[in-house]
């Protein structure tokens, strides 16, 4: 579940990725109470998912306030 790519976080709407954050947020906080020696490479790419998802919708939020101008 944790690895989403740039083309299938495109095709999301706001509402959805906002969903998808809260549930891997949800999911780091399971994986890091259970932490084991193979958490820790699934604890990075959740980590890494979650920021590329904010990065995302920081960069749409952005390209809608420039286009409002």
């Amino acid at each position: 579940m944790a690895i989403l790519k740039k083309k299938d976080i495109s095709k999301m709407s706001e509402k959805e990725t906002n969903e998808k954050i809260k549930d891997l947020r949800f999911e780091l906080i399971k994986n890091q109470i259970s932490s084991g020696k193979g958490r820790k490479l699934k604890t990075n790419e959740i980590k890494k998912t979650i920021a590329r998802l904010l990065t995302f919708n920081r960069l749409n939020k952005d390209l809608k306030n420039l286009s409002a101008k």
